[in-house]
């Protein structure tokens, strides 16, 4: 029986922890550091680092980690043990200061977008005391910033934290105009909702295509996918459970908060939940989750998988954004209240997201941009490629009512009998959740379900954070001319929904209508990486971020290098991956095929001419058809990826080449294939069948 209250956070250097380990002097100091943003003393560090090692080799630790988000879009660490030689041909274990404080990690292979040479190798790493470290593995993991040795932003750590000051700074204005002057803190959190797939690892080793690049580039449909829905809060499989209840367990020992978990829609996909958090801690989590999904996964001869689009034909995975905004005081300031539409606080904060959404919707479309997601968004599983607000039928009237000069008064929660005595009455919520929406707003706060899988969620946060602070810098800035702040920022609230109600849109975002609409209404569509990446550099955009001072224009432009890089070379892998799977497996396996269909027409016409063998001639005759085409695509693929060289110099069209040209030559490769899978005995065919890895758990 698990002790869950014993068991959560019992690998975290947490507060409980820091109370009882640090004298009540340093451990004071720390959290002013933490809460206030106040520099930590050199004396007060020794004490830190002190007790987090005496804590972590209790927790069986030899080593510790500085744990760092480059911009590789995964984790990164270098460990060092804790041994440092007494003089006498023996060790002692140490833990200084200055060693939690700072780290020195070869920094020459990490993305730079140019920022630096590879000749300068060095980069630091500094401590986050605001995400707490933790046990794992025999090693004291540290969460760390990770910068240039000139200073140079190379992670996504940094302008996260720099986001969620800004919009702190600019929040407790307009409260303190609006005379909640007790409010000195602004927090964001985040819960964010995680898909997965589970399959078989014996499977899973089969697949080249599967082991190199995440995702399957070769594979018929199977009879049966997602039709009948069975799947979607189905039963969860007994080896599915096992997993499920062993992640559970090592979530909660690192303090993750996993609330939910259940089948997703896509046979062998999944979801898993936590409550929400601080943004940073957030952040930090689901990183940690992603890796024990996988790590978990192993323990059951499992593979996970976290990439947005696994298997052509069936839904991809993704990860909602579940945002908000609360005061250090416990206050939502996304909550609307009895009276939405007389509650001053919650509809500038509103206006102001809905503007930010408007004028930076194409930063928020770079936030969720990846190879990967391109796959999923506008493919009727996921929100499309369109930023839009939803803010449901009651808000919506709301905001209506507001830009026409009328009063609205909301109808509040409705019951619904269900015509059955021994039910209880259901109270209806007064918006609903759109699953088409990209950004919806969900009762007290928004859910950015643009995101995929993989992707770390600090990227949408800064977006999200720092374009949010802007506008209510915007508002700040005009309400503290006024006298009557009150009246003032209803006339700002008018002004704001009459001029950017284009983004609000509350019906289907999966119709056809809606994108002609959107185009109408002058909304992006951006619908692949380049499309979106290329705006990073808008003028408009470097001027959000140096203006809070979140990115340098540098920094901005490395991420804008870095993004269109990294494209490129995962549509490469994916394409080489194609190329190996055609040549060495697939066309040798048909081929083969192929020879024993005709042997077996010319065994029976040996026999007797009267045995017919047209089954085998018609199939043959296909069959090699598709063949000689498949080959044909192969050389093409071939030839198109060596004149990719000629635009290496130019990182967007050395992207878009990669996007138009050699996207849509693998695209044409894989009909084919697929094609002749279906033909094929699968005595021969080299590769499991989606039946296979679907339902092979």
């Amino acid at each position: 029986m698990v002790n869950v209250t014993e068991l959560f956070g019992s690998n975290v250097f947490n507060d409980d922890v820091m109370r009882d380990k640090l004298p009540k002097p340093i451990y004071k100091a720390l959290k002013k550091t933490i809460q206030d943003g106040e520099t930590l003393d050199d004396s007060v560090a020794n004490a830190v680092a002190h007790a987090m090692k005496e804590w972590a080799i209790e927790k069986g630790c030899t080593h510790y980690t500085h744990w760092f988000q480059p911009l590789t879009g995964v984790t990164a660490e270098k460990h060092d043990s804790f041994i440092t030689p007494d003089g006498d041909g023996k060790v002692i274990m140490t833990f200084s200061g200055k060693e939690l404080i700072k780290g020195e990690p070869d920094a020459s292979s990490f993305p730079s977008g140019g920022i630096r040479a590879t000749f300068e190798a060095r980069g630091y790493t500094a401590w986050d005391p605001t995400s707490p470290a933790f046990a794992k593995d025999g090693t004291l993991y540290i969460p760390t910033a990770f910068l240039s040795y000139t200073g140079e932003v190379l992670d996504k750590k940094t302008p996260l934290l720099r986001s969620m000051e800004r919009i702190s700074k600019e929040a407790v204005r307009i409260l303190h105009l609006l005379g909640k002057t007790e409010v000195n803190r602004v927090i964001t959190t985040v819960g964010p909702e995680q898909e997965y797939f589970l399959i078989d690892k014996e499977i899973y080793n089969k697949r080249p295509d599967l082991v190199f690049t995440g995702r399957t580039l070769f594979g018929a449909k199977a009879p049966k996918g997602q039709e009948l829905d069975d799947h979607y809060f189905g039963a969860i499989k007994t080896r599915v459970a096992k997993f499920m209840a062993e992640l559970d367990k090592e979530l909660w020992s690192y303090g993750i908060y996993a609330k939910t978990e259940h089948n997703e829609v896509a046979p062998s996909q999944h979801e898993v939940a936590p409550i929400y958090t601080t943004t940073n801690v957030a952040v930090d989590n689901n990183e940690l989750l992603m890796e024990i999904l996988k790590k978990t996964a192993e323990k059951f001869d499992l593979v996970c998988l976290l990439h947005e689009k696994p298997f052509a034909g069936v839904n991809g995975s993704g990860k909602h954004n579940n945002w908000s905004i609360s005061t250090n005081t416990g206050e939502n300031l996304l909550k609307p209240g009895k009276n939405p539409s007389e509650n001053v606080q919650f509809l500038i904060f509103l206006a102001a997201i809905v503007k930010a959404v408007d004028e930076y919707q194409d930063l928020l479309r770079i936030s969720v941009a990846s190879a990967g997601n391109d796959h999923r968004l506008g493919a009727n599983e996921a929100p499309p490629a369109i930023l839009s607000v939803f803010l449901g039928d009651d808000l919506g009237a709301v905001v209506d009512s507001i830009e026409i000069g009328e009063e609205h008064e909301s109808e509040g929660k409705k019951s619904m009998d269900l015509g059955v005595e021994v039910l209880p009455t259901v109270r209806k919520d007064t918006t609903d959740r759109n699953r088409t929406s990209p950004f919806a707003f969900t009762g007290n706060r928004f859910e950015f379900r643009m995101l995929g899988s993989s992707a770390n969620i600090a990227s949408a946060n800064i977006i999200l954070n720092t374009a949010v602070a802007e506008e209510l810098k915007e508002f700040a800035d005009r309400l503290e001319t006024v006298k009557d702040v009150k009246s003032a920022a209803k006339r700002l609230v008018v002004r704001t929904f009459k001029k950017h109600d284009r983004i609000i849109f509350n019906g289907d975002n999966y119709s056809e209508e809606w994108v002609e609409e959107a185009e109408k209404r002058g909304l992006y569509n951006l619908k692949s990486v380049p499309d979106a990446v290329k705006h990073y550099i808008d003028e408009k955009n470097i001027a959000l971020f140096t203006n809070n001072e979140v990115l340098t224009k540098e920094e901005i432009t490395a991420r804008y290098e870095v993004e269109l890089e990294n494209y490129a070379k995962h549509i490469n892998i994916e394409a080489l991956t194609m190329l190996d799977m055609a040549k060495k497996d697939i066309i040798p396996a048909v081929t083969q095929y192929i020879k024993t269909l005709t042997d077996t027409a010319l065994a029976k016409q040996s026999l007797s001419p009267d045995i017919p063998t047209s089954l085998e001639r018609d199939l043959v005759t296909d069959l090699s058809q598709k063949l000689i085409c498949f080959s044909d695509k192969v050389k093409e693929l071939e030839n198109n990826l060596i004149k990719a060289n000629e635009y290496v110099d130019d990182k967007q069209a050395y992207a878009d080449y990669y996007c138009y040209t050699i996207f849509a030559d693998m695209q044409a490769l894989r009909a084919i294939g697929d094609d002749m899978e279906t033909q094929t005995s699968s005595e021969y065919w080299p590769y499991p069948s989606y039946g296979e890895m679907l339902f092979g758990v």
